[in-house]
């Protein structure tokens, strides 16, 4: 037996058709090949001891017997007549052209000639993705995304199995990994694009399958974080105002690209508060102090980023005016600017007779949403009385004297006794 045995290996090397779905990226691509199985010698005997067909293919002109190469057992050692024999050759660069030869190989290891390779073979992929260019999400602000779909379709038949990846800030949010089963079969998969910080950015996002991978260009651009705003336009849209209430109420309106979430207040003499909306937003009292009062309004937004505006108050003098004054029994509603007022100026009373200003309960009553309680006005007797006693002044009268909580209600009577009381110590 020679070293090279005599194989006789159909020169009719059949490559199937091919089609060419994709002509970027590389080692995806693939060759479905078959030729005729050998049944005799080239001395005519029959074939007994068949082991393997060995595959060669490259892209140079004779691959066989110097090209890449692999080998494949054979089903039989006696191939029947016309038996066809069909492989699939991956890792292929796609778009390229490929010639390909076979051998057949014995038992004891002796290869055949080879077969005269089959020239301009085109390498495929197994599958594709939509669309085919980049992708861009466009612009997205900070605390924002924006999702993009792609599709990935099954063009070689049989199952093929897969995933997508790709880098922050993007990432995949659905369809991966995927199987497709079937030529045709096809799955969405959904890009986000969740930018962290101010950039312009371009990366890929990789579609790997069937031993290839098929990559997409993505962009995005965030802008740079423009902060909220926030301008005081009540009592007054300038820097200083002077006033002889105790009680000051603020207004103003707020903006963010990203959304504003609240407006707070801060007195440099004491006291703080949240408004009341957002946009446009209001305070309906801040307690002042004899002299400069800084009032300092914040306004954040949803990316955390804040924005402050501040007015200067002057109080002067003593003079008190109060809402609805006086107060008409069974008809004027006790609202939360009549309770607030009174503890402006009882807390300046206090300041003007040595006594700190008193630790009210629930600090900013918010109209519409914090409860009247019994205590309310219990504190608000208390508290006068302190600066009566510290005035040397005797301890007043009132009507209802020991509110029930839960069950006394605030009369307008009420306040009007407390009003007088703070007017008569001026």
């Amino acid at each position: 037996m020679t070293p090279r045995r005599q194989l006789l290996v159909s020169h009719g090397l059949a490559l199937g058709g091919f089609l060419l779905l994709m002509a970027s990226g590389a080692g995806a691509g693939t060759l479905d090949i078959s030729w005729t199985a050998p049944t005799t010698n080239v001395d005519g005997t029959p074939l007994t001891d068949l082991a393997a067909y060995r595959v060669y293919y490259g892209t140079f002109g004779n691959p066989c017997p110097g090209g890449a190469s692999f080998q494949v057992a054979s089903p039989t050692p006696s191939p029947a007549p016309n038996e066809r024999v069909a492989v699939r050759i991956i890792g292929l660069s796609t778009g390229a052209l490929y010639n390909v030869s076979v051998t057949a190989v014995d038992t004891s290891g002796n290869e055949s000639a080879c077969a005269s390779p089959v020239e301009s073979a085109v390498a495929r992929f197994e599958f594709a993705v939509n669309p085919t260019g980049s992708v861009s999400f466009g612009t997205v602000i900070l605390g924002g995304f924006a999702d993009r779909t792609f599709t990935v379709q099954n063009t070689a038949g049989g199952t093929i199995s897969g995933a997508a990846s790709a880098s922050a800030p993007f990432s995949i949010v659905s369809g991966s990994p995927f199987t497709l089963v079937g030529t045709g079969a096809s799955q969405t998969v959904t890009v986000r694009f969740t930018p962290t910080l101010p950039l312009t950015t371009a990366t890929n996002v990789n579609f790997t399958a069937s031993g290839g991978t098929i990559s997409r260009i993505v962009t995005g651009t965030t802008p740079g974080l423009t902060p909220p705003t926030v301008a005081i336009t009540t009592p007054t849209s300038g820097s200083t105002y002077s006033t002889t209430a105790p009680l000051v109420p603020l207004g103003g309106v707020a903006a963010s690209a990203v959304g504003v979430t609240q407006v707070t207040w801060v007195n440099n003499r004491g006291g703080s508060g949240t408004a009341i909306g957002r946009t446009v937003w209001t305070v309906p009292g801040i307690a002042l102090q004899p002299g400069t009062n800084v009032l300092t309004v914040t306004a954040w937004d949803t990316a955390g980023s804040t924005a402050e505006a501040s007015l200067t108050v002057t109080l002067t003098g003593t003079s008190f005016t109060f809402t609805d004054n006086p107060l008409t029994p069974r008809t004027t509603i006790i609202r939360a600017v009549h309770l607030m007022e009174l503890r402006a100026a009882i807390d300046l009373t206090r300041l003007q007779r040595g006594l700190p200003t008193f630790a009210w309960t629930d600090p900013t009553l918010t109209p519409g949403s914090t409860p009247v309680k019994a205590a309310h006005l219990t504190e608000l007797r208390t508290a006068l009385d302190q600066a009566y006693q510290a005035a040397g002044r005797i301890r007043l009268t009132y009507t209802d004297p020991v509110p029930q909580p839960g069950i006394a209600v605030i009369k307008a009577t009420h306040l009007n006794e407390i009003r007088a009381a703070v007017l008569a110590l001026q």
